[in-house]
């Protein structure tokens, strides 16, 4: 029984910068590749970003690489997402999840904990 919770998520305006974290209890993160999704209103869920339970390996979408950054803290019990660069169509709902990765795109991950959400709005 992991729990995840996100943390982080606000009104930011383009160009700037965020930094959600999930954070984990009822079992280390260690034992999972943890990912990153977001949904927007009245838009399918898309996913973002991921990182291996070990941390050598990671994933990101194509329309955030190079601006953000997945990166994982084991003493912590967390894991993060650097969000730099903002755009307004970076505004949704973003989810941490849980699970098991076995490379490539994130139709590879197969998902066992969902946290509940964190609202990012990036707009003027």
């Amino acid at each position: 029984q992991l729990q995840l919770v996100e943390s982080g998520g606000g009104l930011v305006q383009p160009g700037g910068s965020l930094r959600l974290s999930c954070v984990a209890s009822g079992m280390t993160l260690g034992y999972y590749a943890i990912g990153w999704f977001r949904q927007a209103p009245g838009k399918e869920r898309e996913g973002v970003s991921c990182i291996s339970r070990t941390g050598d390996s990671t994933y990101y979408a194509d329309s955030v690489k190079g601006r953000f950054t997945i990166f994982r803290d084991a003493a912590k019990n967390m894991v993060y997402l650097q969000m730099n660069s903002l755009k307004p169509e970076d505004t949704a709902v973003y989810y941490c999840a849980a699970g098991h990765w076995y490379g490539g795109n994130l139709l590879d991950y197969h998902i066992d904990y969902w946290g509940k959400g964190a609202l990012v709005s990036v707009s003027s």
